[in-house]
């Protein structure tokens, strides 16, 4: 007999794999407005067939939990059965093993805390306290709530300007959006059950980029109203573009020279050509938009004079503030804020980083955004310092990856320290602290700690510091505006207690978020602010949607846009993404499963034809 054997993969296992990968695909594409309740004693259930069998707590806890979550959805549970779920599944989580037992008990834990509500609602009424007012789960993902599978279908049927229309009615840059949108929509696209998310930004590029120019729709009849918009970055023209369609005159007062906000000033061009930008804002002034450039709230005007002024004021202001690393020679020359470097870029004023070496100091898109710009700014070599793995970076994949294979490095496990200057003052070195891997945190990152190793010299002659924005407040402070951690304390409807006619939105309520959110504030704050000067306009749009294919969907791969040679593009800031051309793009738009059709989705109509 022999001492060992080689045991291949049989065909049992294979298929068991395959399941696997399938569950996975299933988790990610999981939609919105799910019972959490049912969703939770579906993952135990499947934790409880892992278990070996060894330990009691796994073997027998497991199964009694699975059979008290089983009583609550089936209405036979009380108030007190809660309570032994908590007590049943702290015991478990105490007690087990291994992590097959104590984790799926503390996943047990965590929801029966997270959203008692929904348990307690279960007990008490037989359902639990979740809406599925949006059943076709991109719509449901995107802030704005862009009739996705509705331009998608429009862009198969090639009907481009048709497309930028529909997207026009809940998003007023489909050109900015097509080339930056963090597309939050393709998280649970339910194509991910099969091959992988339609490339739905992709395709609204394509869109944009075969419509030529969309002409805005007509404006209500003028109401006599006015409106100031304080920003002019995405919250603030989108909620001009919608209350000027309404009818009101609106005046947005901008403190920069030109319209933008972070779309111009925090995101390069060569991610998003100004061309495009300034088409978007084109079509948004086309409606009527009035303009004030160089103006800053409680410098040049006050806030109470506006009030005065004007019937209702949108307070859109962005995060143009940097934030200090609060490291010793952080004051030396040479040292700068991503917010200082992009601004300067957004004006056309090009920092000169020829033969220079750079340190960036962060791990999100600004920081990969300043770190490819140095590089088409003629660094010499250009180093990422970021504190984290590499794989708990907030910045997007693709950008980090984008910035690799431009020729940045990665420090990652690097603490800034102390930023080392020479006799003059100037900035030579950045000394950083090697870290390691420690504790999981709330967001599901590790925690990273001290090493035991010696500091590390990085030489920097510039060294930028993208670490995060804050939002200057201090006029509106005064002038009464309720302030909360750093952010205007508005209402989920914009609105401001105690402050009749203003409203805030954006940035400066939420904090530096995504371009998409913005666009989400600014919509939801016009159609608030139209209420509140008295009148229900809505906003649609005459288009009219191709009918779903009811034919054989065959399996077909995801496509991604294709991008210009690494080594091309980082000597400039041309776009660095090309297009779709028309046979991928039809080939993707057919990927989509139009879940505004078919499910639930056709229930409620599939879609929101105005708002």
């Amino acid at each position: 007999m022999s001492r060992l054997e080689f045991y291949s993969t049989s065909g049992s296992q294979a298929v068991v794999e395959s399941l696997y990968r399938d569950l996975e695909h299933r988790i990610v594409a999981s939609p919105p407005g799910l019972c959490p309740v049912d969703l939770a004693a579906s993952f135990l259930k499947l934790c409880h067939a892992q278990t070996c069998g060894k330990c009691v707590p796994c073997r027998v806890g497991l199964r009694q939990l699975e059979l008290l979550m089983n009583d609550v959805l089936n209405g036979n549970a009380t108030m007190e059965t809660l309570a032994e779920i908590e007590r049943t599944a702290q015991v478990i989580s105490d007690s087990a093993d291994c992590a097959i037992g104590y984790e799926a008990a503390s996943m047990v834990l965590k929801g029966i805390r997270g959203f008692r509500d929904d348990y307690e609602s279960h007990v008490k009424t037989g359902r639990c306290l979740c809406n599925l007012d949006q059943p076709v789960p991109c719509v449901a993902q995107c802030p704005a709530g862009v009739d996705i599978p509705g331009y998608i279908a429009l862009v198969g049927a090639g009907k481009y300007a048709d497309a930028v229309r529909l997207i026009r009615k809940d998003n007023p840059f489909p050109g900015a959006c097509g080339l930056v949108c963090e597309h939050p929509c393709e998280s649970r696209c339910r194509r991910n059950m099969i091959e992988g998310a339609v490339n739905i930004r992709g395709l609204k590029r394509y869109a944009v980029d075969h419509a030529g120019i969309v002409p805005p729709p007509a404006c209500a009849e003028a109401t006599g109203k006015t409106v100031a918009v304080v920003g002019g970055g995405p919250s603030g023209l989108s909620a001009a573009f919608y209350l000027s369609l309404m009818g009101h005159q609106v005046t947005v007062y901008e403190s920069r020279k030109q319209l933008g906000g972070m779309l111009r000033y925090g995101i390069p061009s060569y991610r998003l050509p100004r061309q495009e930008l300034q088409k978007d804002i084109d079509a948004i002034l086309a409606t009527g938009v009035k303009v004030e450039l160089g103006v800053t709230i409680g410098k040049d005007i006050s806030l109470a004079e506006l009030h005065r002024k004007y019937d209702a004021i949108y307070i859109s202001i962005g995060a143009h503030t940097d934030k200090k690393v609060g490291i010793e020679g952080e004051d030396s020359r040479g040292v700068m804020s991503a917010v200082e470097m992009l601004r300067a870029i957004g004006d056309g004023t090009m920092p000169d980083f020829t033969g220079k070496r750079v340190a960036v100091i962060g791990g999100g898109n600004v920081a990969m955004d300043c770190t490819r710009s140095a590089i088409r700014l003629g660094a010499e070599t250009v180093s990422v310092v970021y504190r984290r793995r590499q794989q708990d970076m907030t910045a997007l994949a693709e950008e980090v990856e984008g910035a690799m294979a431009e020729g940045a490095e990665l420090l990652t496990m690097m603490a800034p320290l102390r930023i080392e200057a020479d006799s003059e003052d100037n900035a030579v070195a950045l000394w950083v602290q090697p870290q390691r891997v420690g504790a999981i945190d709330k967001a599901g990152r590790p925690r990273p700690e001290n090493a035991d190793q010696p500091p590390v010299r990085v030489e920097a002659d510039v060294i930028i510091v993208a670490i995060g924005q804050s939002i200057e407040l201090k006029a509106f402070q005064e002038y009464g505006v309720p302030i909360h951690r750093g952010t205007i304390a508005a209402l989920s409807s914009g609105g401001i207690e105690n402050n009749q006619g203003i409203f805030a939105g954006g940035d400066c309520v939420t904090g530096p978020a995504t371009v998409i959110k913005a666009i989400a504030a600014g919509k939801v704050a016009a159609a608030n602010i139209d209420e509140y000067l008295g009148y229900s306009h809505t906003i649609t749009v005459d288009v009219k949607i191709p009918k779903a294919y009811l034919g054989e969907r065959p399996s077909c791969g995801r496509s991604e846009l294709p991008m210009e040679k690494a080594y091309e593009r980082k000597g400039n800031f041309q776009c660095i993404e090309c297009g779709f051309t028309e046979e991928v793009a039809k080939q993707e738009a057919q990927r989509c499963l139009r879940c505004d059709h078919f499910g639930f989705g056709v229930f409620k109509g599939g879609r929101k034809k105005k708002w």
